[in-house]
């Protein structure tokens, strides 16, 4: 066959065929770092992205306060990872920035922000948090790889994975390396604007066969931090995430309003959870993430 590249392994369809790319021939190798990832992560019991349509929705946000709600429990080990390579903003939320990774014996050392609670992101490589990171793909997953593999997370009842928003590069590589390891689901956050790319997100879930644990609004309403009054900025003209999530028969894990001292809190680095008790928003996450429960992947 013409069209069939001399140094083509047996069976290849050729380059003209309907299954070129598709065929057992075309798939090559298996990447030896799946195997060295599935068997470095056999210490982590749990393992939960957060995954956006689109920036802006308050998705590091969540991936930050779930671990730090998770990390309420002193008998569990938590460890928050930032896979968004050219925007972590992770180490600002937990209040980090300026730490650095360490070098041992066992790979790179997390960082810690409490005895329970480890974290690692691109952030602790970067000399600024004004360095811009300019890779292309391929890069981006070597970093990704390195992350999963060579960090010595050590024992984890919960590894929470913050993503960036869309179903690229990234996410391709996080699915790969994990897949062996075994993915109990995705979060999928959203806002009342941004429903179209939330509806991408879950069907990329669906393609590379990542259940759905659950959606979450951000932003839905807000609350006057004097009178404590919500009020509605982005009415729903679409029936919300509720009637997506009864279309694509996803449950809602919950609502969450806008308070601008949950912004003020991340600026500061500090758990708004602890910060602002009474707020709305506070009582919305409590009601969404069930620390007691033996295993919050299921309902959080």
């Amino acid at each position: 066959m013409a069209d069939v590249p001399n140094d083509a392994p047996e069976h290849c369809p050729g380059t003209s065929s309907d299954q070129a790319g598709k065929s057992s021939a075309c798939q090559g190798s298996p990447d030896p770092a799946i195997e060295e990832i599935r068997q470095k992560l056999t210490s982590v019991k749990h393992k939960i992205l957060v995954l956006s349509g689109k920036g802006g929705v308050g998705k590091s946000t969540f991936s930050a306060h779930l671990s730090h709600a998770l990390a309420r429990d002193d008998s569990k080990e938590v460890a928050l990872l930032d896979v968004d390579i050219c925007g972590p903003s992770i180490p600002k939320i937990m209040g980090l920035e300026g730490e650095r990774v360490h070098q041992s014996g066992s790979g790179w050392s997390p960082v810690y922000v409490e005895d329970n609670l480890a974290v690692m992101s691109i952030g602790f490589l970067l000399s600024s948090p004004d360095d811009a990171v300019i890779w292309r793909g391929p890069k981006k997953n070597g970093m990704i790889k390195q992350f999963l593999r060579d960090v010595d997370w050590g024992e984890v009842d919960y590894l929470i994975v913050d993503a960036p928003p869309g179903t690229s590069d990234e996410h391709l590589s996080i699915v790969q390396y994990l897949r062996g390891a075994g993915i109990d689901g995705a979060v999928v956050i959203t806002t009342e604007a941004s429903l179209q790319d939330v509806r991408k997100e879950i069907r990329f879930c669906k393609k590379v066969k990542i259940p759905v644990i659950g959606v979450i609004e951000n932003m839905s309403g807000f609350v006057c931090p004097k009178c404590k009054n919500t009020s509605q900025i982005f009415p729903p003209t679409s029936g919300g995430a509720q009637r997506m999530c009864e279309e694509l028969n996803l449950p809602l894990l919950g609502r969450v309003p806008l308070d601008p001292r949950i912004g003020r809190s991340c600026d500061e680095g500090r758990s708004f959870l602890t910060e602002v008790r009474d707020s709305p928003a506070a009582v919305a996450y409590q009601n969404i993430i069930i620390i007691s429960h033996p295993n919050p992947s299921k309902h959080l």
